[in-house]
């Protein structure tokens, strides 16, 4: 374990847009200080070492060789990301991993294992679980001004416009398809949100003509009759990009827009218990959005309206619950508008790795761990099969081995 009083040091492995990314992000970080940077690219290695005044090396190889490398975020496509953690853990190193952890579930489960023979933290950057609003939306629910939700829905129109068709997201020997590296985000964040492992999965993909698979869906059960619907298209030009995640809880609705969520608007019908309750939350509004490792810019708000006998105070009956609400909770939950997107991404990135130097120290398990990485990764891989087979697959719990269903 490091010792607490010792800044982490990290080494990057991938020098590329997104690895420099990172390291902007944790510039700064107390606990942590870069120690290297290593790409086959001498090029983008030496510029990207010179920025932060770290050696510069040429492989993985050569950063596990220091010994101020303590831990290494892994930066490159997805398709070696299995063997770069698992040789990074090997070597006694903390891991800070890109999504997807591994793009099949055989190789993201030996990464979790790895993880705990190695008695090392590894954190898989799932930046919804950073980002206030998603934590805000979990810490109401435990307070049970929300119920839990019953249906979550996310549907994202991404951008094609620089996927050409060479790129190697398209190639699902490098990628492992859409479900896998883009989708893994959204099966987390439904995991997080609605607290439970999913059970199986039914999937659609269709294929944009003469072209690659560009919009896929998965529908993904989970415990108690909870559905989650996901939707990803890679169709739309960038300033044409939409994205909407939408949380049912019976008398209340939860709407998150963004993949970097910036606001959040809750609609609920309470009686008056809660209503004063909702009324009390914007003076929280500090613990409310707080995530350790996660710098505000101070422009963050929640504010909340309540119209009092907004409805009639019959009760009010639905999925069997019955209830007596009569009052409309309207509450935002607002991190600075879309100009404030870059920093919100980045300091989510800051904020995982932030909790990467938590668990480093304490031992403790990450918000974003092993398991939760390698569950993303078994339901993309049975949405993905679902897809090719048109048959339902069931999503196997963390630790257990992977039958695929027969196509019919």
């Amino acid at each position: 374990m490091t010792h607490a009083t010792a800044p982490l040091g990290l080494g990057l492995v991938g020098c590329g847009g997104f690895g420099a990314y990172v390291l902007d992000a944790v510039a700064g970080l107390p606990g942590l200080r870069p120690t290297a940077v290593a790409d086959p690219d001498p090029v983008r290695a030496k510029a990207l070492g010179e920025r932060h005044g770290v050696p510069a090396l040429g492989s993985l190889e050569e950063l596990l060789e220091r010994e101020d490398v303590e831990a290494v975020a892994i930066a490159v496509p997805p398709a070696a990301h299995a063997a770069m953690a698992t040789a990074a853990l090997r070597a006694g190193r903390h891991v800070f991993c890109e999504k997807p952890l591994a793009t099949t579930a055989r190789d993201a489960r030996a990464v979790a294992r790895e993880a705990e023979r190695a008695g090392r933290a590894l954190v898989v950057d799932h930046v919804l679980r950073y980002n206030p609003l998603l934590r805000a939306v979990e810490r109401i629910v435990a307070q049970g001004l929300l119920a839990a939700p019953r249906r979550f829905l996310f549907e994202n129109d991404a951008s094609d416009q620089d996927l050409g068709p060479g790129h190697w997201f398209w190639d699902r020997a490098h990628s492992g398809g859409i479900f896998v590296e883009h989708g893994v985000h959204f099966f987390d964040a439904a995991r997080a949100l609605l607290g439970s492992d999913p059970v199986s999965v039914r999937a659609t993909a269709v294929r944009r003509p003469g072209g690659p698979v560009d919009m896929v869906s998965a529908d993904v059960l989970h415990p108690g009759g909870v559905l989650a619907s996901h939707l990803h298209s890679f169709t739309h030009a960038h300033r044409c990009e939409r994205q909407l995640m939408r949380l049912d809880h019976g008398f209340a609705e939860t709407r998150i827009e963004g993949w970097i969520p910036v606001r959040a608007e809750i609609s609920a019908w309470t009686d008056e218990q809660g209503a004063e309750a909702w009324e009390r939350l914007p003076a929280g509004a500090e613990t409310l959005l707080h995530v350790d490792g996660f710098r505000p810019h101070g422009g963050e708000r929640v504010s909340v309206t309540v119209e009092r006998d907004a409805g009639s105070a019959d009760p009010a009956r639905g999925r069997g619950e019955t209830r007596v609400v009569p009052h409309h909770v309207r509450a935002v939950l607002d991190l600075g508008g879309e100009t404030r997107k870059p920093h919100v991404y980045s300091e989510s990135v800051r904020a995982a790795v932030a909790d990467l130097v938590r668990a480093a120290r304490d031992g403790s398990t990450p918000v974003a761990d092993a398991v939760a990485g390698l569950t993303a990764v078994a339901v993309a891989e049975a949405a993905t099969l679902a897809a090719d087979t048109g048959t339902e697959q069931p999503v196997p719990a963390p630790g257990t081995t992977y039958h695929p269903q027969e196509s019919s």
